[in-house]
């Protein structure tokens, strides 16, 4: 069976491309950059030009195409806005696969959308789960709320190089999950012949941001240096970055600061997924174990002079 992954270059995408090809799908992928997209040719991949925001370039990557997964969204640096990529652009998407008669159609939205469609971004994922129930396909749409990978980043780098990390103080707890796990619960949803459904994709466990630094202070043997922006002063930011507008997307994103959250946090119940700590563990096991190699050939290479 073929697959069209729209978003393969992204986080999650490039962990789609992988599980599915390892799963013995043919895959292609709409890449705007085919030189960026290069390590999924290399993967066994086929890469197409495609882009979004340009809809004619799109019907050609649907020729010989079962089942689409779209893991696309605007990025912060992108040229284009939000409305133009996670709207017009998934509009003709849908549009383009109805024509085609695709067999299934997978997107991606969030859990917070349903209580802040107040923030544009968002507001965009609910019209796209919207627009799938009334196109007529066969859709599942995945709920995210986080991923393992972004808290790298924002936690455990800083922590390990003692800078400053930032935190609002009205954060609530999320249920982050492994974007390998995620991949895999995609994939799998595609041997499932149920009708259109959305699930959310999150983790067993809801983390504060509080809890995250806790775990990385542990795991690394520093401590991290924390520090609280009150958030009127995001406000003011953003609403200087959206009088500018190629610094919309930038805005938007700060706007992700004011998300009301849910009654409950939901999590994941499955003992198969890959936790946070351990995640974690992995990742600075790998990072001390570079820097002890590292200060041990320095301190050789001293001994040695």
């Amino acid at each position: 069976m073929s697959i069209l992954v729209i978003g393969g270059t992204g986080t999650l995408g490039r962990q789609i491309v992988k599980t599915a090809l390892d799963e013995g799908y043919q895959v292609r992928c709409l890449v705007r950059n085919l030189r960026r997209g290069a390590f999924l040719k290399d993967w066994g991949a086929e890469l197409i030009y495609g882009d979004l925001s340009l809809p004619e370039t799109i019907p050609a990557a649907f020729k010989r195409i079962s089942i689409i997964i779209d893991a696309s969204t605007v990025r912060p640096t992108d040229d284009y806005t939000a409305e133009k990529i996670d709207w017009k652009g998934k509009i003709a998407l849908v549009e383009a696969a109805k024509l085609a008669k695709i067999k299934k159609f997978v997107a991606f939205s969030s859990v917070d959308a349903p209580k802040n469609p107040h923030i544009p971004l968002l507001d965009l994922k609910l019209k796209l789960e919207e627009t799938l129930e009334r196109s007529g396909l066969n859709y599942t749409v995945f709920q995210c709320a986080g991923f393992f990978q972004g808290l790298i980043s924002q936690y455990a780098i800083p922590t390990l190089e003692k800078q400053t990390i930032w935190l609002l103080g009205n954060m609530y707890p999320t249920a982050y999950i492994d974007t390998q796990d995620a991949a895999k619960i995609v994939i799998n949803c595609l041997k499932v012949g149920e009708e259109s459904k959305k699930y959310p994709l999150i983790g067993n466990k809801a983390w504060t941001p509080e809890e995250i630094v806790q775990l990385c202070e542990r795991l690394s043997g520093s401590k991290a240096s924390l520090s609280y922006i009150p958030g009127i002063f995001l406000v003011i930011l953003r609403r200087i970055l959206r009088g500018l507008e190629f610094t919309w997307n930038i805005a938007d994103r700060l706007q992700f600061a004011e998300i009301k959250p849910l009654p409950n946090v939901v999590t994941n119940n499955s003992p198969d997924l890959l936790t946070l700590e351990q995640y974690l563990q992995e990742y600075f096991a790998k990072i001390l174990k570079k820097l002890k190699e590292t200060n041990y050939q320095q301190n050789s290479e001293v001994s040695f002079l």
